[in-house]
């Protein structure tokens, strides 16, 4: 019986035995997957359909990651017994209980491989020979446990390896029981349909209902448990799609409530309004009270994390001491190495527990705070003055949205940090005060002397990031604004001259960035220092009051010192991220101050109400409330409902005002102004969204087939979609730039007539269009499709205003005559003026149709050329008209693409580009070196420390946005990557010169570290440049709401605009808030490797017998290694940060490699001064599309534009006519064909060459922020007495004379303060100052009235008489003077003649044109 019993207490039967059934469970795993495979192959091949019930246990990954913890356990324990048993005598026991704790680690490592390779499969449980296993597994442990305890109980001595080992094998088999039985399971019903490959079976994760995809499936965050929050399981399913494809937006899952811009805002608005009252009125100490309230959970629950992760740090150079006691031989009880060892151990584990949350809690934080502050500042943007407008300009705006929302959000990441400092120096101090006594008063004063150092830094670099971010501001206005407007630059021939002021405010803004940057230096050269300081004043105090320096109280203090100096490290970043941040939510609260338009501007009745549309009782408006002279003074007019009201004027007389008036954009002074029922805005110049045309029409409305056709057909616009590659789903570009300037107009009436409102309102609605058009749009939209409407319309062309019920005559800013067109014809002169140019301009025609004054001679060649053009032209647009167009147009692509995105793995060359760009990267080596030597000093200094210190033979017993990006944060990146690397390098080669065999674990450890990277890698390089593809919608969105927000304030859309910025900002939060999951669940991951590595270390350090190693060297090797985490952590953080943030980079690259337009200045093809001399133009077959895979849309043209006579283009909206004039300058290259003048091919030369010698006044009228004069003569090149006699013959000169700065007069952003006639007079005042042989006008009288137009017809005339003039122009007596017409149609030549025989030919295109023009103007002078 005795024998028996001694027999099964044995520890060899014991060990042997449980080693014997893991032997056995990996032959029965074995058998088991070679079964499956041959059924599979020879039973089940091919591709098959079937169902099946899908069915995942809830405990699936915690069974697998316990199965692998269990097979790393037993290998770190065999490791472990070995290094002991090796430098002591073997014995059988320990043989045995070595090759048990092998076949553990090959046992679970196997299950672990059959979990992840089998599940979750079509079974309702785990697989029957698991659960056989588990249940034996657990009966094994439960009989080895008792046994430890038998044993206790005789005072039995057991190895603490065994105990830890059973205790464990006791607790992993009782959940192996309860997953294996008790667990629950959820399934569903799963259509197969993937072949079966390579002898396995895929089954689907997801059936299609329950498909994670971003558009439809909230963040598994929001429904995560406390295992999965703890380990950042929720985001592996995520990053484990990235490591099988690339991410794009619809993989990435929706944000939940309260984490979403939609769920946030309506809490920080009403605590910002409840503190303030109205926005305007919110200070920066509201507003950041305001942010805190919205947040304040998790700035609690983080405050927690930080403080855990803080007291949790200090706990390992508080032990060290005892530690290194224990190392020499300083047992103070049973068991106290393995307790030190487990203390060491936990406490890694809470610190990082805390930390990873601390970290990944503040991201999302700040996620939130970048979204609702984006939303306040859009929805301001909404609602500002036009002088509000004035003061900030878009690019302002946008900045303050791109930039400072950006950076107040990432301050969550030192939220903390200023508190935090100082509970780290207290607990610092402590420990200090416990080892080294009243040499820690030193350590303090050190410590305060190092932090009030960096108080006059810190200043400076506040001054320094506001003078920065002015500099910013002023770089990204003037650069938003050349972007904006670069046609009429390049038209002008002005891009050096605007490079050159861009290059100058860089150089500006370059200057503070690098005043910033070294005072940061310095900064961190103060506090790098520090921890050195610090040392040497403690040990140096110690030395003075004659403390011992033991070895142990040495290796407590430098660990603290090492822990302490990463605040220390921080504090420069801390103080500069506080100076950035003060200075972004200044700005913020000071734009948020800005007026708003005034609401009670406009009494709105309610709908049916009155019979009154539109009522103002002496109402006087002003733009500018510092102005004694209102803009509108003493209006009174009555609308009724269903009255068509026209505005007629001079140029700058207020009817562009007056509508604005009515809208309530112009702040009132005095009056009443009413308002019954809905409005739509037409716009004088086309505000057209991002999009398709079909978005643009509807704007927000649900689409009514009917409607929407009786929209395209009273606009003209179905010819126009017909030819257009993809009809009305064409994409847009940015403010229209694809489409003419009569497309744009038609497309924002097509807009407003669709929204079915009440109140008209039409801004010159008929300047950009033809004849034709203009008829048309007037008789369908203003008459037929608006004839129970009210519609009040601007217009410069009199014969529109017959049909109007009421007309009113602006004069400067007065209604100076009221009533219908014969009532006040002869009542007032200013009426008149008007009708008498238009009659005037009337009676020329009609004296060009009667025959021609004198005959205009064409040579043979021009003779041929015409001829020739006009066959060819009518047959082909024939064909054009029936659909012929055959393969000319090639294929078919949108003119606009998607922003490109690169994928997959940044390559070198981006890093290599990046550090070579700086003196070719010279200052590299000397940067590495630097680092380097830091380390090695300071691990020397410490070294040298550990050493020389004695060890105690007594214990005590009491006794760690894209420019912007490359400026402040690469940098910085790339400098922490080398240097931690550095760092970590010297760690491990310490470790290796106090023990080599802790490479044995570190080895795989760093290749698991490895491989957890290289799988995370792909989806944060992919959610990165979802966040860069993300942010371009938001911004282009805003910059698009700021310049149309007129519009969308008359169709009253605001909400509408709000919710789709709120969605875009959703839409870019997304990626934002997976990748700080991402980071963090590499970083926990990591950082338990970290700390097995570090579990290890201290296992093999308290295993080797006394004596083998220095317990003062070891003891500083722990020292090191209670960072070796934080560092691992921080060098893949640092990394993988770095690699998304040079996405930035590598998007920079991207825009720079894009192909440029052909060089500026060819010096060995340089034209003569006096080139041209003459000015002919001749153009032989060209041919010009916009994108190699669009149509093309000259097709062909052949003729000249002889020099010194004047031709004039004309042509239905669309017709190629804006085209033609781009291809003569270059703006579009030819696809075929060329065009030479004075017989120089234009290609051949530089583009400044070829633009400067030119003259245009384009289509749109354009004026720069700045000055008259500036706008005037950008180069420089004339006097004040040049400019005055241009402005005097533009019709300018009294204008600019009455203005307080006379010629330095301000001029706003895009010219907002002069009316859109008073910019075409001032391109007008452009072409006079600087004379060249060719002349273009593009539509460059259309926004003026006919008496204006009148007199600068005449201006021409009398400057440029000797001139090739070529004017583009929809009013026909601009063109009728002209010497040749060359009519276009769908981008051919279809007549080319004089117009005196062109309108001999009654069947000619142009005299069936002019024909038409004089019938409807005709009918306005009867």
């Amino acid at each position: 019986m005795f024998s028996g019993t001694k027999f099964v207490l044995n520890l060899v039967f014991i060990r042997g035995f449980s080693g014997s059934l893991h032997l056995v469970l990996l032959f029965g795993l074995f058998i088991s997957c070679l079964c499956k495979k041959f059924r599979l192959i020879h039973g089940r091949g091919g591709s098959k359909e079937r169902f099946i019930k899908e069915t995942k246990s809830l405990y699936y990954k915690q069974t697998f990651i316990c199965c692998l913890g269990l097979s790393v356990f037993n290998l770190v324990l065999c490791i472990v017994n070995y290094f002991y048993w090796y430098s002591n005598d073997w014995s059988e026991e320990n043989v045995v209980t070595l090759l048990d704790s092998a076949l553990r680690t090959l046992a679970w490592g196997a299950v672990s491989v059959y979990l992840h390779t089998q599940l979750p499969t079509a079974e309702s449980k785990f697989p029957f020979l698991l659960r056989v296993w588990w249940i034996s597994y657990f009966f094994i442990c439960c009989y080895c446990f008792v046994i430890d305890i038998v044993l206790y109980l005789k005072q039995v001595a057991l190895p603490i390896q065994s105990s830890v080992s059973d205790s464990v094998s006791l607790l992993t088999g009782l959940f192996f029981i309860y997953v294996g039985f008790f667990g629950k399971q959820d399934g569903e019903n799963t259509l197969l349909s993937k072949p079966l490959l390579n002898g396995c079976y895929s089954i689907i994760e997801d059936a299609e209902p329950n498909k994670s995809k971003g558009n439809a499936t909230v963040t598994p965050f929001s429904s995560a448990g406390i295992f999965s929050v703890l380990t950042f399981s929720w985001i592996g399913p995520l990053i484990a799609v990235g490591n099988k494809k690339t991410l794009d937006l619809e993989d990435v899952p929706q944000l939940d409530t309260g984490n979403s811009v939609v769920g946030a805002f309506p809490t920080f608005r009403n605590k910002l309004e409840s503190d303030c009252g109205t926005i305007s009125e919110v200070t920066t100490f509201k507003l950041v009270k305001a942010l805190i309230f919205t947040a304040w959970k998790e700035i609690a629950l983080t405050a927690l994390f930080a403080l855990v992760y803080s007291v949790a740090s200090y706990v390992g150079p508080y032990l060290i001491d005892t530690f290194v006691q224990y190392l020499n031989g300083q047992q103070e009880f049973e068991n106290e190495g393995c307790i030190l060892v487990s203390t060491f151990f936990v406490a890694k584990i809470v610190e990082c527990l805390a930390q990873r949350q601390w970290s990944f809690r503040v991201q999302q934080f700040g996620v939130r705070i970048r979204a609702v502050l984006v939303a306040v500042i859009y929805n301001k943007g909404l609602t500002l003055s036009c002088q509000s407008k004035q003061e900030h300009t878009s690019g302002e705006i946008i900045n303050i949205m791109t930039i400072d929302a950006e950076r107040i959000g990432d301050f969550s990441w030192y939220m903390h940090d200023p508190w935090l400092v100082l509970v780290q120096v207290a607990l610092a101090l402590l420990i200090l005060y416990r080892s080294l006594g009243l040499a820690a008063i030193s350590a303090f004063i050190a410590t305060v002397l190092v932090m009030l150092a960096n108080l006059p830094l810190g200043k400076w670099q506040e001054d320094f990031q506001d003078k920065l971010m002015e500099s910013k501001d002023r770089r990204m206005k003037a650069t938003s604004e050349i972007l904006r407007n670069m046609r009429i630059l390049k038209f002008q021939g002005w891009e050096i001259k605007f490079l050159s002021k861009i290059v100058e405010l860089r150089k500006s803004e370059s200057g503070w960035l690098k005043k910033f940057v070294y005072t940061k230096a310095i900064a961190s050269f103060v506090l790098w220092g520090a921890p050195t300081f610090v040392s040497v004043a403690t040990f140096g105090t110690c030395m003075l009051l004659r403390i011992p320096l033991e070895s142990g109280k040495v290796l407590s203090a430098l660990a603290t010192f090492r822990i302490l100096q990463e605040p220390i490290y921080n504090l420069p970043d801390t103080i500069s991220m506080i100076a950035q941040t003060k200075v972004s939510l200044d700005r913020i609260s000071s734009f948020l101050r800005l007026d708003d338009l005034q609401s009670d501007v406009v009494q709105k009745l309610p709908r049916g109400s009155s019979h009154t549309a539109v009522e103002i009782i002496g109402g006087n408006f002003s733009w500018d409330l510092s102005c004694p002279n209102p803009t509108l003074k003493n209006i009174n007019v009555e609308v009724f409902h269903g009255m068509r009201v026209a505005i007629c004027g001079t140029v700058g007389s207020g009817k562009s005002s007056l509508l604005s008036c009515i809208l309530g954009e112009v702040p009132k002074l005095s009056g009443t102004l009413k308002l019954c029922g809905t409005k739509a805005y037409v716009a004088q110049s086309p505000w057209i969204q991002s999009g398709t045309i079909e978005e643009n029409i509807l704007f927000g409305k649900d689409m009514d087939i009917e409607t929407y056709d009786r929209v395209l057909e009273a606009c003209a616009l179905k010819k126009d979609l017909a030819i257009l590659p993809y009809g009305d789903h064409t994409v847009i570009g940015e403010r229209g730039i694809n489409l003419s300037g009569g497309q744009r107009q038609r497309i924002q009436i097509a807009r407003a007539l669709y929204q079915d409102a009440d109140i008209y309102l039409f801004d010159d609605p008929f300047s950009a269009v033809d004849a034709h058009t203009g008829s048309h749009i007037f008789k369908e939209c203003l008459l037929d499709f608006s004839s129970f409407k009210t519609v009040i319309y601007v217009t410069h062309q009199v014969e529109f205003l017959p049909a109007a019920d009421l007309i009113l005559v602006m004069n400067d800013g007065k209604i100076t005559q009221a009533g219908k067109y014969n009532d006040i014809l002869n009542s007032g002169t200013d009426f008149m003026e008007l009708v008498g140019a238009h009659r005037k301009a009337l009676s020329t025609l009609s004296s060009a149709e009667a025959g021609p004054n004198e005959n205009i001679n064409i040579s043979d060649k021009e003779e041929d050329l015409a001829s020739r053009n006009g066959v060819m032209g009518k047959e082909e647009n024939r064909d054009v008209q029936e659909g012929k167009t055959d393969d000319v147009l090639g294929p078919k692509g949108q003119l606009v693409q998607e922003e490109e995105r690169e994928k997959g793995k940044v390559g070198f060359s981006v890093y290599w580009k990046y550090i070579t760009t700086a003196s070719g990267g010279a200052f590299v080596p000397f940067i590495l070196l630097s680092q380097v030597l830091f380390q090695l000093l300071q691990i020397g200094s410490n070294y040298w420390m550990a050493w020389a210190a004695p060890v105690s033979d007594d214990v005590d017993p009491f006794a760690s946005t894209d420019q912007s990006v490359v400026d402040l944060d690469i940098p910085y990146r790339v400098g922490a990557v080398a240097f931690y690397i550095i760092q970590i390098l010297s760690i491990i080669a310490l470790l290796s010169q106090v023990a080599w065999q802790i490479f044995i674990i570190c080895i795989p450890v760093i290749v698991a570290s490895v491989w957890y990277e290289q799988y995370y890698i792909p989806s944060a390089r992919e959610l990165s440049r979802l966040v860069g593809v993300c942010k371009a919608p938001v911004i282009q969105h805003f910059a698009e709401t700021i310049s149309g927000s007129t519009t969308i304030r008359s169709f009253d859309q605001e909400s509408r605009f709000q919710d789709t910025n709120m969605k875009l900002m959703d839409a870019y939060s997304r990626p934002k808030f997976n990748i700080a999951g991402a980071i963090e669940w590499l970083c926990f991951r990591l950082d338990m490797l970290s700390s097995i590595t570090f579990a290890f270390s201290l296992v093999f350090f308290i295993s080797i017998p006394k004596g083998v190693i220095d317990p003062g060297i070891a003891g500083l090797a722990v020292t090191y290694g209670l960072s070796l985490n934080m560092l691992q952590v921080w060098i893949i953080w640092n990394f993988c940060t770095m690699e998304n943030k040079i996405i930035s980079v590598e998007r920079m690259f991207q825009y720079t490699s894009i192909p440029s337009e052909p060089p500026l200045v060819i010096e060995s093809s340089r034209p003569d001064h006096s080139w041209p001399s003459h000015g002919e133009v001749e153009i032989y077959n060209l041919q010009v599309r916009y994108a190699p895979d669009m149509p093309l849309v000259l097709r062909g043209l052949t003729c000249i534009f002889p020099g010194g006579m004047k031709t004039g283009i004309v042509g239905r909206t669309g017709s190629g006519k804006t085209t033609l004039i781009q291809t003569l300058f270059r703006i579009v290259e030819p696809a075929a064909g060329l065009i030479t003048i004075d017989g120089l091919n234009v290609s051949s030369i530089g583009l400044h060459d070829l633009r400067s010698r030119l003259i245009i006044i384009p289509q749109d009228p354009t004026m720069f922020e700045g000055t008259v004069r500036s706008n005037l003569d950008p180069l420089e090149e004339y006097t004040d007495e040049q400019i005055w006699v241009a402005l005097d013959k533009c019709q300018l000169g009294d204008e600019v004379r009455k203005k307080e700065g006379k010629l330095d007069s301000i001029v706003t952003e895009n010219g907002e303060n002069w009316s859109m006639g008073q910019r075409q007079l001032v391109c007008l005042g452009r072409v006079l100052l600087k004379k060249s042989k060719v002349l273009v006008l593009d539509e460059a009288t259309a926004s003026v009235d006919t008496s204006t137009d009148n007199l600068i017809q005449q201006t021409l005339r009398q400057h440029f008489y000797d001139c090739t003039v070529i004017t583009i122009a929809h009013r026909i007596t601009s063109i009728l003077d002209s010497d040749i017409i060359v009519l276009l149609s769908h981008g051919l030549i279809e007549e080319y003649d004089s117009p005196s025989r062109l309108l001999e030919n009654k069947s000619s295109s142009f005299a069936q044109l002019v024909a038409e023009y004089t019938m409807r103007s005709s009918s306005s002078s009867e």
